[in-house]
């Protein structure tokens, strides 16, 4: 079933037990959303803003990040900036 949401306000919407596999959005504002119990297998997130996000519990095998900015960035408490800065110190060719 083929269907089309274009300028709508879903504010405060709740979509439980919900097949959105395929679906594509466009210009759509997701800030202070909660997903939980989410499969994300194979998304393609592009140009996307996840400033204050948190990520928690989260199977990031094969996960890539590419072209991003790191700025106050944590892995396990850790900043990513300073992870990136040590191991480039001990692998110059990584550049």
């Amino acid at each position: 079933m083929h269907s089309r949401t274009e300028n709508a306000d879903l504010t405060d919407a709740e979509f439980i037990n919900t097949n959105l596999s395929a679906a594509q959005f466009h210009d759509v504002n997701l800030a202070g959303g909660h997903f939980i119990d989410v499969n994300l297998t194979g998304a393609l997130f592009e140009d996307v803003n996840l400033t204050g996000a948190i990520i928690r519990n989260a199977n990031c095998s094969g996960m890539t990040i590419e072209d991003a900015r790191y700025d106050s960035m944590r892995i396990d408490g850790i900043l990513v900036t300073e992870l990136l800065r040590v191991y480039r110190s001990q692998h110059p060719e990584a550049r």
